[in-house]
């Protein structure tokens, strides 16, 4: 009981803000993961799987059945759920994978700017696991697995200095992550490559344009990059004031 003890003080309990210094320093190297071909190839498995736990989850809570998800090498995946194949629920449950990692980041840079950077690491552990259970395949196991793995050895075995730079650097990874997908599927709409794509499946499912459904997903990802850098950056973003002339 007294390890569970320690355990529960350490998840609940807040730790205070990191310096300004490390805060810039994981937003730049989350934008530099994101920009950069090599280290996105490998890292946008994390945005896949966010992606693909948004779609099952609002499958479940939405009454369809989930099946499983699957992830694949080239980072793509596909979750599979049973239902009406029309309605708010399908609908909810295509429109769920875009927005998912922003929110999510939103939701970490909540946490984290209440202190609760262990919260938010072991909060993202539960996510995993949830998500790790839905696996159908060998890849998606391989990918869930070693993502849930840095996250718990951060999270257990490191020092608060580094938690936070960790969690940090999630955290702006989500946010920014988030837009470079909505670009590529924008991109592979062009080309006519992405008939199959959630866009195009919520574009015949509700009548509304592919392109208007891209910008939606566009959308959210920008305004919750815009509110999570207000909570993350220290002291919030100081916003430019206008004056009218002769004021």
């Amino acid at each position: 009981m007294t390890v569970l003890a320690h355990l529960w003080d350490r998840v609940t309990g807040t730790q205070p803000v990191p310096p300004e210094w490390l805060v810039a320093v994981s937003a730049a190297a989350a934008l530099v993961v994101v920009l950069q071909e090599t280290a996105w190839r490998l890292s946008r498995n994390i945005i896949t799987i966010a992606h693909e736990g948004g779609h099952a989850l609002v499958s479940v809570l939405s009454g369809r059945r989930l099946d499983g998800i699957r992830l694949h090498s080239d980072t793509s995946g596909v979750t599979y759920s049973r239902g009406k194949a029309t309605g708010p629920g399908v609908v909810l449950t295509a429109a769920a994978g875009y927005v998912t990692p922003s929110l999510l980041g939103l939701g970490a840079a909540w946490l984290l700017v209440a202190g609760h950077v262990t919260a938010m690491l072991w909060l993202a552990l539960a996510l995993l696991a949830a998500t790790f259970l839905a696996i159908r395949n060998a890849y998606g196991v391989l990918a869930v697995l070693a993502t849930a793995a840095i996250v718990f050895a951060v999270s257990y075995y490191a020092d608060a200095r580094i938690q936070a730079g960790f969690a940090y650097l999630a955290a702006w990874f989500l946010l920014l992550g988030s837009i470079r997908p909505v670009i590529e599927l924008q991109r592979r709409r062009r080309r006519g490559g992405a008939q199959r794509s959630d866009a195009d499946q919520l574009a015949r499912l509700t009548g509304v344009p592919g392109g208007l459904w891209v910008t939606v997903f566009a959308l959210v990802s920008l305004v919750a990059l815009l509110a999570g850098a207000r909570w993350l950056i220290p002291n919030g973003l100081h916003w430019p004031h206008w004056h009218p002339p002769g004021s």
